[in-house]
C-alpha cells in the first residue's frame, strides 16, 4: 500500500521472448490492487539504486539475471491511498527462464492483448511507450508535395515509423490529398503519419491522429480525437506538459533541447532540465531541438521516448 504523503518508488521490468511477446504477472489475493494485472518488479529498498531494484526484483520474482535494460519512462502517480512513482526498464537481455517464485499468474502476451488486460492506472502509459518508436521524424515546413512524398519514402526504407506532417504554408486542399497518399504509403510498413494542428483534416483523410502546438492544445479541455487516434502535443514547460496530460494526450515533445536556428531567442533545457520535466510527467516525451540519432541512447538515459528532429531526422 503507497504511503498517504512519500512518494513509494517503484521498479518494473518489460521483458520479450524470442516472438516479441511481453512477460505480465498478475498480483495476488490480499495485495494492493489484487487481480489486476502489471509488469513484474517492485519497490526499490532504501538507500537502493533504481538499478539494483530492477536486478534484485526479476532475480527474486521470476528468477532472472538482467544482463542490459535501458530506462523507459518514470511514470508519477497518485493513487487514492497515496502516491507512487514507477521507474520502467526495457530489458535488452536476461539470462534463466522467467519462473513463477512467488505464485504469481504468469503470461508472455502481444500488445494487443495485453491492451485488454485490467491493469493498474500507473501502468498504463507503459502500454503507449511500447508502441512509440525512439525516433519522431517531422516535415521540413517549407517542403513541396513531392519532396515529402519522396522524404518519407526514403525515411521508410530506413526503418522510421512515425511521421508529422508540419506544412503550414501548404493549402488545406493539397495537404489534404498528401496526407492521403502519405498514409497510403505508411500503411504497409505499419507507419504511423499525424498531421500538425488540424485534427479534422487528420481524421477526413484516415491519418493516425494529430499533433498539436502548444498554443492550439492550450485552447482545449479534452483531447480533439478519438482514444485509438494519437494525440501529441508540442511542450516547452511543466506547466504545458501537465495540461497535455490533463485533454488526453498519448505523448509530448519537449523542448528545445539544445539551441537551435529557427528558435534562437529560447533558452534551451538541456539534458539535466529535461530530464526533471520528463520525469515529473507520466507522458512519454520526446526530446526536440538541436538533436539527431546520435542523442538518442542519452536520450533514453534522461527519461526520452526517444528524439524528434526535422534536421536531425530528414533524409537528405
Amino acid at each position: 500500500m503507497p504511503d498517504p504523503v512519500t512518494p513509494l518508488r517503484v521498479v518494473a521490468g518489460v521483458l520479450r521472448d524470442a516472438g516479441g511477446r511481453i512477460l505480465v504477472t498478475r498480483r495476488g489475493a490480499g495485495r494492493h490492487l489484487a487481480g489486476l494485472w502489471e509488469f513484474p518488479g517492485g519497490k526499490v529498498e532504501p538507500g537502493e539504486s533504481r538499478e539494483a531494484a530492477l536486478v534484485r526484483e526479476l532475480d527474486e520474482e521470476l528468477g532472472i539475471r538482467i544482463e542490459r535494460a535501458r530506462p523507459l519512462i518514470t511514470i508519477p502517480h497518485a493513487y487514492p491511498s497515496g502516491k507512487i512513482v514507477l521507474d520502467v526498464w526495457e530489458v535488452l537481455s536476461f539470462q534463466g527462464r522467467a519462473q513463477a517464485r512467488e505464485e504469481q499468474e504468469l503470461a508472455w502476451l502481444t500488445l494487443d492483448e495485453i491492451d485488454r488486460l485490467p491493469m493498474p492506472d500507473a501502468d498504463l502509459p507503459v502500454r503507449i511507450a511500447l508502441r512509440l518508436p525512439a525516433r519522431y521524424v517531422i516535415t521540413p515546413p517549407a517542403a513541396t508535395r513531392d519532396e515529402v512524398i519522396d522524404g518519407v519514402e526514403r525515411a521508410l526504407a530506413t526503418g522510421e515509423r512515425l511521421f508529422q506532417l508540419r506544412l503550414p504554408g501548404m493549402p488545406r486542399e493539397v495537404l489534404a490529398g498528401l496526407a492521403r497518399e502519405v498514409a497510403a504509403r505508411c500503411r504497409p510498413h505499419a507507419a504511423r503519419v499525424l498531421v500538425n494542428a488540424d485534427w479534422r483534416l487528420a481524421m477526413q483523410v484516415g491519418c493516425d491522429g494529430v499533433h498539436l502546438p502548444a498554443r492550439l492544445a492550450a485552447t482545449l479541455d479534452a483531447r480533439p480525437v478519438p482514444v485509438g487516434r494519437w494525440l501529441g502535443v508540442s511542450c516547452h514547460d511543466a506547466a504545458e506538459l501537465a495540461h497535455a496530460r490533463r485533454i488526453g494526450a498519448d505523448f509530448a515533445t519537449l523542448s528545445p533541447l539544445a539551441a537551435t536556428p529557427s528558435h534562437a531567442d529560447a533558452a534551451p533545457l538541456g539534458w539535466t532540465g529535461f530530464r526533471e520535466l520528463a520525469n515529473a510527467s507520466p507522458l512519454p516525451v520526446y526530446a526536440l531541438g538541436g538533436v539527431g540519432p546520435a542523442d538518442i541512447a542519452c536520450a533514453h538515459v534522461h527519461g526520452a521516448q526517444g528524439i524528434a528532429a526535422i534536421r536531425g531526422l530528414w533524409p537528405h
